[in-house]
């Protein structure tokens, strides 16, 4: 195929003329995919170490949830929560029991679950912990990523997220991430939740200090607040574990749940929680008209199902730490750090030969796709059904690109 006959440039600029520039996607256009690989217009086929931000966990078209699909949509797909469907009791029921928890609340997006966990913890300290009303803080961590609502992005300290998107609403205390002393001062009479992310994903893939969650946990027993864990990215078998949290032998109030709940198909989220947290909403304080829809059930179900077995666990941190191995004989030959858990890692290149965009366009040059974050890092989230041979031609890439621009 010549360059006149390629598709690829005609398509990124129609992309580029209709749409509003709030991403800056790597010059790929992506037409089918079907586990660990993806294939662009032009017939390129691209290892995906990406996976949708974690939202692919199971990989493109994984046939379990493809099926669980296509049955739905051959039933029902919206009843809104005015009426009970006939797949909602069961994947609540089961999530619930997946989390350890009384009660599940489901929504669409992670943002959405995010706003929901921030109103539940408002509610229940001024009704439970007798917070003065208006008064309620949320403690939150330097570096978070918790979405891009206008509240949200109230407490980013990302100024590319924050910038220009203000006034913004108030109640909410930044701490340093994994920083013990700093939570213990912050925490007042007033504050009703501690939300954090057990690893940070957007500032680069940020494992705290072992004992930290430990230490969050023992604080907020001692102050009576509630815990909340964002893992809408760390959680469902990235890391090794069903929850990222578990890692530190620790059990929130409250799990934040996205991206991979949908499996790649639609979006679910959902907050789980014991009955004495969320039982505080009552009808009519809180909702979504797509929230817990027949189809989302369907697939979210499945996925429920699937973790259920421990197989994908499993799988993630085994091949994880192949993965992590191949990466760190990568420091001081043009990478300077890896970190991460599971198949999940934040890769530090060297700033002096390569951005984390030139990196990854290389690496899209070559094959592999994965994305960047602030300045030199890069980020690798392959599907949980990645092989090791994809693991290492993945890294091989990596590493020749390190050796083209003179590591």
């Amino acid at each position: 195929m010549t360059s006149v006959d390629l598709r690829t440039p005609a398509e990124l600029d129609e992309a580029e003329r209709y749409t509003a520039h709030n991403y800056h996607p790597l010059p790929v256009v992506i037409t089918e995919g079907e586990g660990a690989w993806v294939t662009d217009v032009d017939g390129r086929r691209y290892l995906d170490f990406l996976a949708g931000y974690s939202a692919l966990n199971f990989g493109h078209r994984h046939p379990g949830l493809i099926a669980a699909a296509h049955a739905q949509l051959d039933r029902i797909t919206l009843t809104s929560r005015a009426f009970v469907h006939d797949q909602f009791a069961e994947f609540c029921r089961s999530l619930a029991e997946l989390c350890g928890k009384d009660l599940v609340l489901p929504m669409n997006t992670g943002a959405e679950a995010v706003e929901t966990a921030i109103k539940v913890s408002r509610k229940w300290g001024y009704q439970v912990k007798g917070v003065p009303d208006g008064r309620a803080e949320i403690i939150v961590a330097a570096g978070n990523f918790h979405g891009r609502t206008t509240t949200i992005v109230s407490f980013s300290t990302d100024s590319d997220a924050k910038a220009d998107f203000g006034p913004y609403t108030p109640g909410f205390v930044v701490v340093p991430y994994g920083d013990e002393a700093a939570l213990r001062e912050a925490i007042t009479p007033h504050t009703v939740a501690v939300l954090l992310e057990p690893i940070q994903g957007e500032a680069g893939v940020l494992v705290p200090p072992t004992g930290y969650f430990a230490a969050v946990r023992a604080l907020c027993d001692e102050h009576n607040v509630l815990m909340v864990a964002d893992e809408i990215q760390s959680g469902l078998g990235r890391t090794g574990r069903t929850f990222a949290i578990e890692h530190e032998g620790v059990v929130p109030d409250m799990y934040v749940l996205g991206k991979a709940l949908g499996g790649g198909i639609v979006p679910v989220s959902a907050v789980a929680a014991d009955r004495a947290v969320l039982g505080v909403l009552k009808p009519g304080e809180h909702g979504s008209t797509f929230g817990g829809n027949p189809l989302a059930c369907a697939v979210g179900g499945e996925v429920v199902r699937l973790l259920a077995t421990g197989d994908f666990q499993r799988r993630s941190a085994e091949l994880g730490e192949r993965l992590h191995a191949r990466l760190g004989a990568l420091i001081g030959k043009g990478v300077v750090a890896v970190r991460g858990r599971g198949l999940w890692a934040g890769v530090d290149i060297d700033p002096a030969l390569l951005t984390g965009r030139q990196a990854c366009e290389r690496l899209a040059e070559r094959g592999v796709l994965a994305k960047d974050t602030h300045g030199s890092t890069i980020r690798l989230a392959p599907p949980l059904v990645v092989t090791a041979e994809e693991i290492d031609q993945a890294v091989d890439q990596l590493a020749a690109i390190m050796v083209e621009a003179g590591a």
